[in-house]
């Protein structure tokens, strides 16, 4: 009897799960900032004229301490509901045209965002942080 009473209590315990999720819409989906930075620095890292992105320092040490590249690094995201706005610092390359690839950069991550995330990205804003000069290259290219 007792046996009875516990597999009846989980069997409504089941269906009051189900009966729950099944009337929550799809806009019920929250999908965490980090996510949505993450997607934004692969989108960033893929644009030609990048040489990196220009993060805090407590992104730095994160990278170091734990030898994993932050994706996130230099990716600042504000997510709404059914919006979002992304702030993204970079280091271009030298010899690069800021405007051509700043422009590069807001299209592909407002694509990747929406795409992959069903979010409506309304603003993608790039801040210019440095310019890399690879000094290093070039000695080597002098060398030779």
């Amino acid at each position: 009897m007792e046996n009875e009473n516990m597999e009846q209590n989980e069997t409504q315990n089941i269906e009051g799960v189900v009966e729950n999720t099944e009337t929550q819409d799809a806009n019920g989906i929250q999908i965490a900032d980090d996510v949505v930075a993450v997607i934004a620095g692969v989108a960033v890292a893929e644009v030609p004229g990048v040489a990196g992105m220009s993060g805090g320092f407590a992104g730095g040490i994160t990278e170091v301490l734990s030898g994993k590249k932050n994706l996130a690094k230099g990716i600042k995201v504000d997510v709404g509901e059914k919006e979002t706005k992304i702030d993204v610092n970079i280091i271009v390359e030298y010899g690069s045209r800021i405007p051509d690839v700043a422009f590069e950069i807001q299209n592909r991550v407002k694509k990747a965002v929406e795409t992959m995330t069903g979010l409506k990205v309304v603003a993608v804003n790039v801040h210019v942080q440095g310019v890399s000069t690879n000094n290093e290259e070039k000695t080597e290219n002098n060398n030779a």
